[in-house]
């Protein structure tokens, strides 16, 4: 498989660039405001953990409730336009805080509905760029591309909730949303700056539903396996998650700042995982690189219940697991990406991707319960264990023949997918 470098294709494509640059701003505003918003009910309005957990799910809260719909309603529009408008609402949803601040009316309901606004926006601006993104570089730059966006997201997690805390002790937690909001004005400009012309929406057809977004996931069975691995995995990640803190913190006595240490080795280990994808794909194969990432992203988690250590050695054991495993998750995303782009119909990108979202977030809730209910039945240790053979399970998918056999992500498109594989499609089988 022949590579293109991420430098290369930003190095030669202006509008690409551009837009990478405008899409790397709105991933570090992201990651701030998901941090900033509820620093502002705790620290400015004196919330307590009901008021702050009110903030927080009203953000995540449209990721469940609109991919659907937005993947649906995306499919006849221009996603720069619609992205570039998604940026400036969030930057005008964010300005109420310091605004509302500054005029005595702040409050935990109205944080409430800008959290709630700003995260609906970020899922169509989200939907819109992964459809957007085939459109705007050639088929060969596409996982180029997609390794660029994943790298600027994968950093902008590892450093935005730190940018986020400085802000706010420098600033204070309501200027800090203040500014927030002019990195999502930077962001519209970024995604403006690229003037290549995108094709038209696809014209009207056959009358389509909003659960159309579901069915192209449910018949090809590319798509199929990376759903189910997506979902099984953050469902089990879930279980794991709520559990480790106990298990870490409660159980072994690791103070809570060695515990978010540790856990930010996952997010160097992802950014080096993107870093790394592609070159593994030329060399030994998609499918095989693909397959041998989820092999550290599901399988080193396993070890986390065996550790035995306690305070500094816990943490440096935590760490290395989750340095090594972020390696793979790193590498996954950016793999995943572009082979849900290539085999997604074309007419239906944004629609396929509200499905996929809705699918793989709809799942968190019900792994944050079986979590609990695991943890509190059988001991936290368990419930790592369980979240832990969860993710190593949702593996299994990805590793059918089909899958493992992938030269470049081309391979899995409709169109050159062997008479077997058509059928398998069309009848629904794995």
């Amino acid at each position: 498989m022949s590579v293109t470098s991420p430098t290369g294709v930003l190095r030669r494509d202006r509008d690409f660039r551009r837009f990478w640059l405008g899409h790397s701003v709105s991933a570090m505003g992201a990651q701030v405001t998901a941090v900033a918003l509820p620093l502002v009910a705790s620290l400015t309005l004196g919330a307590g953990p009901a008021g702050v957990a009110a903030v927080a799910t009203a953000a995540f809260l449209p990721n469940v409730l609109l991919p659907l719909l937005a993947g649906h309603w995306l499919e006849r529009r221009r996603r720069r336009r619609v992205m570039i408008a998604m940026d400036l609402f969030r930057a005008a949803a964010l300005l109420v805080v310091p605004l509302a601040h500054l005029a005595g009316l702040l409050s935990i309901p109205l944080l409430v509905a800008v959290a709630f606004a700003v995260g609906a926006a970020g899922v169509v601006f989200d939907i819109g760029g992964f459809a957007y993104v085939p459109s705007l570089v050639a088929e060969r730059d596409l996982p180029a591309a997609n390794q660029a966006m994943q790298g600027s997201t994968t950093a902008a997690q590892v450093a935005g909730p730190g940018v986020a805390g400085m802000i706010a002790q420098l600033a204070g937690p309501a200027p800090a949303v203040a500014i927030d909001a002019a990195s999502y004005v930077a962001s519209a400009a970024g995604v403006a700056g690229a003037r290549r012309p995108e094709p038209p929406p696809a014209a009207a057809g056959a009358p389509s539903g909003i659960l159309d977004g579901l069915r192209p996931i449910a018949r090809n069975p590319f798509l199929r396996a990376l759903t189910a691995h997506a979902a099984v995995y953050n469902c089990a990640a879930q279980i794991l998650t709520v559990n480790l803190i106990v298990f870490a913190v409660t159980e072994r006595g690791l103070g809570a700042g060695l515990y978010g240490l540790a856990l930010s080795a996952s997010g160097a280990g992802a950014l080096l995982g993107t870093l790394v994808a592609l070159r593994l794909a030329g060399r030994v194969g998609y499918g095989r690189a693909f397959a041998a990432a989820l092999v550290l992203s599901t399988g080193t988690p396993l070890l986390l219940a065996a550790l035995p250590w306690r305070g500094g050695a816990l943490a440096a054991a935590l760490a290395a697991v989750q340095l090594v495993a972020g390696v793979g998750l790193g590498a996954a995303n950016v793999l995943s990406v572009t082979l849900r782009q290539v085999i997604a119909p074309r007419g239906a990108l944004a629609r396929t991707n509200g499905g996929y979202r809705l699918l793989i977030y709809g799942v968190l809730p019900i792994g944050s319960a079986l979590g609990g209910v695991i943890g509190q039945a059988a001991g936290c240790r368990a419930g790592v264990a369980a979240g832990a053979a969860g993710m190593a399970l949702s593996a299994l998918p990805m590793f059918a023949r089909r899958v493992r056999s992938l030269r470049e992500p081309g391979d899995a498109a409709p169109g050159r997918l062997d008479g077997r594989a058509e059928h398998s499609a069309a009848t629904g089988a794995r």
